[in-house]
């Protein structure tokens, strides 16, 4: 999620209000120590411009 957002030149904060989600969660999300609701998950992919299944895979 972090290198989709960095691509789109967008700050934590620009997602989290396109997204429509707390600024705190995105930066959760980002470290890996919060579970977004699937709500959260849509919401940040439609801000994204990506489908949601895309931010589910896992980098091995």
């Amino acid at each position: 999620m972090r290198d989709l957002r960095l691509s789109l030149k967008l700050s934590q904060a620009d997602l989290a209000d396109d997204a429509g989600i707390r600024r705190a969660l995105v930066s959760e999300v980002e470290r890996g120590e919060a579970n977004p609701t699937l709500d959260s998950i849509v919401r940040i992919a439609l801000a994204l411009d990506v489908e949601p299944f895309e931010l589910l895979s896992v980098d091995r």
